[in-house]
């Protein structure tokens, strides 16, 4: 409940932030250009202010308790690792955190390389080796350090506004024809233009999650290859071999498992956020 209260509370402020930018700039809709900056002002109003909130949003939902004050050897030598990678890698100390879940996993997020968030679950934790911990410690300060929250919002911005600035055109045109062969040229009239805005919205978010995922499944890569440099390439793929063992699926919200270690399943790699862990390992070994 506290996941679906909190998306419906980021929506409604990229709704009213979106809004009053709007009202400000005197946008008018009824022409292509008035329409286009609708679309601009909507796709990526959302992901900037998804970015912006993105470590409180992380904490909330995934009840991360960040570590302040290490309690034990464990929480002492997380930190110690996050700083030396960190300070190779010339980023910022990230926020260090760990949540309480059963299956191994990290992510990292937050709005720069500077004001960032690296957390592990309980279960990657208490459940893999140091090595492997190294590894996977290294691949999340890799993506702070590429700025890979950055370019994946820039990316999602971009086909957010086309998502919406192309259901509109396309309905608009329907609309059109359909007013220009109906007797009274009524055309689809209010409800109907909204349901088919809503269809069209839905199809070309299916394209555009499938360009996001394209290039999310680049950057693990570059992650991987990163940590390969940080903490060393035998230590990456033990990470991703100890993976392979268990199931290969998250069940972390989609804007922290993109960032993530692991990512979640799906029959179609295309729509895949992660590049499947066999890929992942014999791209580092043939490094």
């Amino acid at each position: 409940m506290k996941r679906i209260f909190l998306l419906i509370a980021t929506n409604l402020a990229v709704l009213l932030v979106a809004s009053i930018v709007m009202s400000i700039l005197g946008v008018n809709t009824s022409t292509m250009g008035g329409l286009l900056v609708f679309a601009a002002i909507f796709g990526f109003g959302g992901a900037f202010i998804s970015l912006a909130i993105s470590k409180w949003m992380a904490k909330k939902t995934m009840g991360c308790e960040v570590i302040t004050t290490p309690r034990d050897s464990t929480e002492r030598w997380l930190l110690d690792t996050v700083a030396r990678q960190a300070q190779q890698a010339g980023i910022k100390m990230p926020e260090v955190a760990i949540y309480q879940s059963p299956e191994m996993n990290a992510f990292a997020t937050g709005p720069s390389k500077d004001n960032s968030l690296v957390a592990v679950s309980t279960g990657l934790l208490y459940g893999m080796s140091q090595d492997e911990i190294e590894g996977v410690l290294a691949h999340e300060v890799s993506h702070v350090a590429n700025g890979d929250m950055v370019t994946l919002t820039l990316i999602q911005g971009v086909v957010n506004t086309f998502v919406i600035f192309a259901a509109r055109v396309v309905a608009g045109i329907i609309n059109n024809f359909v007013s220009s062969n109906d007797e009274e040229g009524e055309g689809l009239g209010m409800f109907a233009y909204m349901a088919v805005v809503f269809v069209l919205d839905m199809l070309f978010g299916i394209l555009a999650s499938i360009i996001v995922a394209y290039f999310s499944r680049i950057r693990e890569y570059r992650a991987d290859e990163g940590a390969a440099r940080l903490a060393g390439k035998n230590k990456m793929i033990a990470a991703l071999e100890r993976l392979r063992q268990g199931p290969e699926s998250s069940a972390m919200p989609a804007q922290m498992s993109a960032l993530g270690i692991n990512g979640k399943r799906s029959m179609a790699e295309l729509m895949m956020s992660h590049p499947p862990l066999e890929k992942r390992i014999a791209a580092l070994q043939s490094r």
